[in-house]
C-alpha cells in the first residue's frame, strides 16, 4: 500500500516560492514521462486500476507499475501499487505497439491476465503527461515538488510518501502556512486529472 500526502499549490508563483525555500534541502530533480494503458474493453479502469510506464531522464530508466484501488481524502492518498523495472527500449516499443506487452516475462502482465482478464495483447495506450519532480530531504521527510504538464495546462503539487501521513501533513502544512504559500488538499490523482481533461 502506497500512502502519500498530496497538497496542491495554487499557481506557479507558489511553486517557485516553495522551490526557493527548499533549495538548501535539494537532493535531485527527475524528468518523468508517464504513459498509461487500459484493456480494450476498459478492463482495468472499470475496476479502478491503471497500468503505467514511467520513463526517467531521457529514457535512462523505465518502471512498469500497476496501481489499483486508489482513494484520496483530506489530502492523503492510498493505493495498491506493484512496480517492475524494465529496459527503456522495451518500454518504448510497448508504447508504440502495446501488443508487445504480451511477450514480456512480467509478474504485472501475468496479474493483468489472471485478475483483470486483460492480456498484454489487448492493451491500448491512453497517452500521458510529463512531470518535473524536485526531491528534497526536509525534517526527516522525503518531499517531492511536482510541476505536471498536461496538454490542457500545468498543475503544481507537493507530495510526501509516509508511514505517518497525518504527522507529515501537519508538518508540511505548518511550513506552507508559515511562509504564506497558498495550497489546498489535492482531490484527485494526476491520472484522474489527465483523464478528465481539465485542471481540478
Amino acid at each position: 500500500m502506497e500512502v502519500e500526502v498530496k497538497l496542491r499549490l495554487t499557481d506557479a508563483v507558489s511553486h517557485q516560492k516553495l522551490s526557493d525555500l527548499l533549495a538548501p534541502f535539494h537532493v535531485k530533480t527527475l524528468f518523468q514521462e508517464n504513459i498509461f494503458f487500459d484493456g480494450a474493453a476498459a478492463e482495468l479502469s472499470s475496476r479502478l486500476a491503471v497500468l503505467r510506464l514511467r520513463f526517467y531522464d531521457l529514457d535512462s530508466r523505465c518502471v512498469l507499475s500497476l496501481k489499483s484501488q486508489p482513494q484520496i481524502s483530506n489530502g492523503i492518498s492510498r493505493a495498491e501499487e506493484v512496480e517492475e523495472e524494465i529496459e527503456p527500449l522495451i518500454g518504448r516499443a510497448c508504447v508504440a505497439e502495446p501488443w508487445r506487452f504480451a511477450s514480456m516475462n512480467s509478474i504485472i502482465i501475468k496479474r493483468l491476465r489472471d485478475e483483470f482478464g486483460a492480456g498484454g495483447e489487448s492493451l491500448v495506450c491512453l497517452g500521458g503527461f510529463r512531470n518535473i519532480r524536485a526531491v528534497y530531504a526536509w525534517n526527516g521527510l522525503n518531499l517531492e515538488l511536482d510541476e505536471t504538464c498536461f496538454d490542457f495546462g500545468t498543475n503544481f503539487e507537493i507530495e510526501c510518501e509516509s508511514s505517518e501521513p497525518h504527522r507529515a501533513k501537519k508538518l508540511i502544512e505548518g511550513f506552507l502556512e508559515e511562509n504564506r504559500i497558498s495550497f489546498s488538499n489535492s482531490k484527485s490523482s494526476k491520472f484522474a486529472v489527465f483523464r478528465s481533461g481539465k485542471l481540478h
